[in-house]
C-alpha cells in the first residue's frame, strides 16, 4: 500500500469514528420533543463515502455515478438508468425525452394532451406546461388520493399522447386499469415514483416495483424521500431509445455517450455526418436535442451508493410504521378516512395521509399535533388549479379539466399526513396517534 493509500486509509478511519461518535448516537424521545414528517437516516458509511470521493477530488459524474446507476437499475429490475440532480430535473427529463423528434409519430408535440391529476407535487405537471402541451385534469378518489381510472375514458381526445402521474405517498395508483388504457390507446405512461421508491405491485402476474411498469420512471432523492443523496434524482426505463435519449437530453443534448473524462468511445469522433456540419465535426460536439444539464455529482452519488444498501430496511420499516398506526387509529374511521393499500400492492409508504370527514376540521387535528411539535404535511398543491401559478397565468396555460375535481377540492380542504419514515420509533409513533386522537376529540366537542 502507498503513503497516500496509507493516509487516506487513516482519514477514512478517523470519518468513520467522527460519524459513529457524533451523528449516530440515539436519543431517547419525550413527549413534546420535535417530530419531523421525515428526515435523513444514514451511518458512517455514507459519511466515509462522501470524503472518499472529496478526496478524489472528480467532482462530476465518476465511478460512484457509474456503479449507482448499474446497482439502483439492479435493485428496480430495469434496464437503464441514469442518475440526474433533482426528482424535479427527474420529471422534466422524463416528459421532454417523450418530445424528442427521435420517437416519429409517437412524439408528444406542442398542443398534444397528458392526462394527469392536480392533486399532487407541481413538478408532475410544469414540464407539460412549460413545452406547450396541454395537461387534462382528472379528479381523484378518497382515501386513495389517486387517479379515478374510472374517468379515463372520459379524459381521452384525438390529442392525447401520454398519462404521466405520480404515485401518492407510496401507494400506487391503480396501475394495472391504467397501463392497459395506455396499450389500448398507444399512449406513453410516465410514472413518478419519486415518493413510492421500494413499493411493489402485481402486475401481469409478476411482481414488480413502482416505476418499472411504465414507458419511464422518475425518482427523487431529497431528504425527506425514502433514501437521499442531498439533492439528486433518476430517470429509468427498459426501453433502449428512450435511455438514449435521455442521456442526450440531460448531457447537454449532445449526440456522443462518451463519460465524462473519456473521448471517442464509439471510436468515430472524427468521421461521422451529421446535420448540416462539416463531414468529420468533432462527434463531442454535436447535439442532437436541444438538452440541458441535469448530471449530479460523484460526490452526492457516493451518498446514494451507500443509501441504496439499506434500502430494502428502509422499505421494511415504512410498511411496519405504517402498519402502527393504522392499527391505533382505525377505531376512529367513523371521523377519519385512514389510507388503504391500492389492491394487488405493498406499498413503501411515504408518508400516513389522513382525510377528514365531515364534522372534523383538519385544523383541529393539525393543531393537536403541530402544537405537540409533530410535523404534518398538506397534499402538496391539493388542487393545483387554485394556486397562483395557474390563477395568474390563465391566460397563458391550455389546460382541460375532466368533470368536476370534487374529490381533489375534498383533499385540499382536508387532508394532511404525518411521516412513517425509518427513523420513527414505536414512542414517537404513539404520540402521534395520541395527538391524532386529541385533535378529533376537540373538533367533535366544537
Amino acid at each position: 500500500m502507498s503513503t497516500q493509500e496509507q493516509d487516506k486509509e487513516k482519514i477514512l478511519s478517523a470519518v468513520k469514528e467522527y460519524c459513529e461518535k457524533y451523528h449516530n448516537s440515539p436519543e431517547e424521545f419525550h413527549a413534546g420533543d420535535r417530530i419531523p414528517y421525515a428526515t435523513r437516516v444514514y451511518d458512517s458509511n455514507e459519511m466515509v463515502n462522501l470524503v472518499d470521493s472529496c478526496l478524489e477530488f472528480w467532482l462530476t459524474s465518476g465511478r460512484y455515478t457509474e456503479a449507482f446507476e448499474k446497482n439502483f437499475a439492479k435493485y428496480l429490475g430495469v434496464r437503464f438508468c441514469s442518475l440526474v440532480n433533482s426528482g424535479s430535473s427527474a420529471n422534466l427529463l422524463a416528459f421532454m425525452a417523450l418530445t424528442s423528434p427521435l420517437l416519429g409519430e409517437r412524439r408528444v408535440r406542442r398542443g398534444d394532451e397528458v392526462i394527469t391529476v392536480a392533486a399532487g407535487f407541481p413538478t408532475t405537471v410544469a414540464p407539460i406546461v412549460q413545452y406547450g402541451a396541454v395537461p387534462v385534469f382528472v379528479d381523484i378518489t378518497i382515501p386513495s388520493l389517486n387517479i379515478d381510472v374510472t374517468k379515463l375514458e372520459e379524459a381521452l381526445s384525438p390529442c392525447t399522447k401520454a398519462v404521466m402521474l405520480a404515485h401518492t405517498l407510496g401507494n400506487p395508483f391503480d396501475l394495472s386499469a391504467i397501463k392497459d388504457f395506455c396499450r389500448k390507446h398507444n399512449l406513453w405512461l410516465v410514472e413518478d415514483n419519486c415518493d413510492a421508491l421500494g413499493t411493489e405491485v402485481l402486475i401481469d402476474g409478476e411482481w414488480k416495483k413502482t416505476g418499472t411498469i411504465g414507458d419511464i420512471g422518475t425518482s427523487s432523492f431529497y431528504p425527506p424521500h425514502h433514501m437521499t443523496m442531498g439533492e439528486g434524482g433518476a430517470v429509468y426505463t427498459n426501453n433502449p431509445l428512450l435511455n438514449k435519449i435521455i442521456r442526450s437530453m440531460r448531457d447537454w443534448g449532445r449526440e456522443c455517450s462518451c463519460p465524462s473524462g473519456v473521448d471517442n468511445l464509439c471510436g468515430h469522433r472524427f468521421d461521422g455526418q451529421f446535420g448540416e456540419l462539416p463531414a468529420g465535426y468533432d462527434h463531442k460536439y454535436v447535439y442532437s436535442h436541444l438538452g440541458y444539464n441535469l448530471k449530479a455529482t460523484d460526490m452526492q452519488a457516493a451518498i446514494g451508493c451507500a443509501q441504496l444498501e439499506k434500502m430494502p430496511e428502509f422499505a421494511r420499516l415504512r410498511r411496519e410504521h405504517y402498519q402502527f398506526l393504522y392499527e391505533a387509529l382505525k377505531d376512529l374511521e367513523e371521523y377519519l378516512y385512514l389510507p388503504v393499500p391500492q389492491n394487488h400492492s405493498n406499498p413503501s409508504w411515504f408518508g400516513f395521509p389522513i382525510t377528514c370527514k365531515e364534522g372534523i376540521k383538519r385544523a383541529d387535528v393539525v393543531n393537536a399535533l403541530e402544537s405537540n411539535h409533530v410535523q404534518t404535511r398538506m397534499l402538496f398543491a391539493g388542487n393545483l388549479l387554485k394556486h397562483p401559478c395557474f390563477v395568474n397565468g390563465a391566460d397563458d396555460i391550455k389546460y382541460r379539466v375532466v368533470g368536476e375535481l370534487t374529490n381533489t377540492d375534498i383533499a385540499m380542504e382536508s387532508t394532511f399526513w404525518v411521516g412513517v419514515y425509518p427513523g420513527m420509533t414505536e414512542e414517537k409513533l404513539a404520540f402521534m396517534a395520541k395527538c391524532i386522537r386529541l385533535g378529533v376529540e376537540v373538533s367533535l366537542q366544537k
